[in-house]
This record gives C-alpha cells, structure tokens and sequence, in this order.
C-alpha cells in the first residue's frame, strides 16, 4: 500500500453516462439456491491446505504421541476428547470462513437504466468501481484477489482463502479463538509429556523412538507457540473492530466516517447472530441474516460520502456543480 495525496472531491457531472455504463456487462444471474463460494486462487488454496495440515500434524502428535501410549486412561481419554472437539470446531469454522460468501456486491450492476431507476436527487451520489463495474453501498471495498466488492470489508485472509467481510466475520472470529484454543492446549499437553518422560525412561512414554520422540514434539512446540500468538492477535483485534463497528481497512484509512455508528453490543449481536447463547461459539449458526439492499442503500450524500477509493460520481442534481477547492488535504490508499 503506498499514500499519495489525492483530492477529496471525485469529478461531479449531471448524467449517468459519466459512470460509462455501456462499459459494463449487464449483470448475471443470481446464482442458484445452495451454490459454494469459492475463491480461485493459487496462495489462498495452498495456505488453506497447509492450515488443514498443520491442524492434522498436531492430532497425529497429540494422539500417536502423548495421549495413546499413556498409561494413565482417563488422563488420555478427557485430554483426547477435549482437543478433537476443538479441532473440529476450528476446522468447521475454517470451512465456514472460506465458503461463506462475505458479503460481495451484485456484480456488473453500473447499467444506464439501473443508475437512472435510482432517481437521483439534488446533491446525491452513487459511487461506481472501475474494477467490477458495480454500484459500491457505504463502506464497501474492492477486492483484488476475489475480484469483486464485499460489504463491510475488514481484510482479505489467504489462510481462508476468502475476504472477511459482513457475512463471514463470525466464522473467522471462531476459527481464531479455536485454533488459539488447541494450540495452548497442545503446548501444556507437551510440557506434561516433556517431564514425564523426564522422570521415566524415554523408551516406555512413547511408541517411537526418543530421538524420533523429541523431534516430534519440538516441532508442535513451534507450531503451536508460533499460532497461539498469531491467531491471539487476530482474535483481539476482530473483537475489537466489532465492538467499535470500524473495519480493519477503515481504520487503516483513519477517515473520520460521517455515519451512524452502532453501539458495541449490537454489532456484536448481530456479527454473532442474536442475544448470548451457545450458539455463538457454534460454527453451523450464522449471524443475523442481513436485509437485501434497498435502493437507498446504493445512494449517498455528497456531504457525508466517506469512500473515494478508485470510484466515480454522479448526481442528478441541476445545479452547475461548484468549482472544487484547490488545495484540499487527503490522503488515498492505493494499491500497487
């Protein structure tokens, strides 16, 4: 990402044409009921394969190394249930992540008879993306690798192949939490193992070799010190932008947005889906269902438009727009 000062004010002119509707591809249809979101992308896939292997390794070690040869049944048993549960809500949550579509805005709908069906008035505006040629709503963001818009964009993850936006932060945040959760439990689940085998012989706490053992071992220390700190962070921060409703790249930006903002507990209801309950840490439970886009929501007010990231305006209104200021400060994100 690189600043460059730019002006605030994009050029403002009377007719839809200035947004090159006939550049754009009418719409598709609207995927069938039921289809899978998938993003297509090469560094995506291999992260999401390595997650999916890096989560296997630590079952292989946990079970092949530490809980089944232990002689102590229950030990193994409550330990064993403990961490494959929280796998299996971790992965869950992964697939979620990955699968879910996060919010992408209807592509190819900057048409002429879809600004004009709009009727815009006096001092209001519609925001185009060049990119995918679509009609961008408030606090929507293009993105490169999914290559389309998604609403309420916090970030794009290659580890779920897939942007976390509206409709998928929930399941990022769980995936976080429980991988961060596995991993403590594997690194105290080794620190046991390391004085047990400590006080006994090394040959009788293991199945494989003590050589083989340490290796073992030493390799899902790393691994789950390396995640505990990474996926802790990613935690935190998550919770933090839910609760103040400010997206990852809105805060990069640092605009002072000019928009009714929720109060923190809401936003956490309606990420998580509803009042408290278990079924906020339930990977198979989605957030509060969001209300399709009304036509109010593709139009802005000049005075409070927040978003000039590689957009184009128009307005209806009759006036002869005002000669823009000549020195404005601003600054713009722009990808390289």
């Amino acid at each position: 990402m690189m600043l460059i000062p730019a002006h605030h004010f994009r050029d403002i002119e009377r007719k839809p044409e200035y947004l090159q509707p006939e550049k754009c591809i009418p719409p598709p249809h609207p995927r069938p009921a039921g289809t899978m979101w998938f993003i297509r992308d090469g560094c995506g896939i291999a992260c999401a394969i390595v997650t999916w292997f890096l989560v296997l390794y630590a079952e292989f070690v946990v079970l092949f190394v530490m809980l089944i040869p232990s002689r102590d049944y229950v030990y193994s048993v409550i330990n064993g249930l403990v961490f494959n549960l929280l796998a299996f809500l971790a992965l869950a949550s992964h697939c979620r992540a990955m699968l879910t579509d996060p919010g992408a805005v209807p592509k190819g709908n900057a048409t002429k008879e879809f600004i004009e069906s709009l009727q815009l008035k006096p001092g209001q505006v519609v925001y185009k993306c060049p990119k995918c040629c679509s009609i961008k709503p408030d606090r929507a963001h293009h993105c490169s690798v999914c290559k389309r818009c998604i609403r309420k964009m916090d970030h794009h993850c290659p580890w779920v192949n897939n942007c976390v936006g509206e409709n998928n932060q929930k399941y990022f945040v769980l995936f976080t939490m429980y991988i961060a959760l596995i991993s403590l439990h594997a690194l105290i689940m080794v620190g046991f193992h390391f004085l047990h085998c400590f006080e006994e012989d090394w040959t009788k706490c293991s199945s494989f070799s003590p050589p083989t053992t340490v290796i073992l071992l030493i390799l899902l220390c790393f691994e789950g010190l390396l995640f505990l700190i990474f996926t802790s962070v990613m935690f935190g921060t998550q919770v933090h932008s839910i609760c103040t409703d400010e997206t990852g790249i809105e805060r990069l930006q640092r605009k002072k947005q000019r928009r009714e903002r929720r109060g923190s507990w809401k936003s956490v209801k309606e990420t998580f889906g509803g009042d408290f309950s278990l079924n906020w840490f339930n990977p198979f439970s989605g957030p509060c269902h969001p209300k399709p886009l009304s036509d109010r929501d593709w139009v802005r007010q000049v005075s409070s438009v927040s978003d000039t990231e590689n957009t184009e305006t128009t307005t209806t209104t009759t006036e002869e727009p005002s000669e823009e200021p000549k020195n404005e400060d601003f600054v713009e994100l722009v990808d390289e």
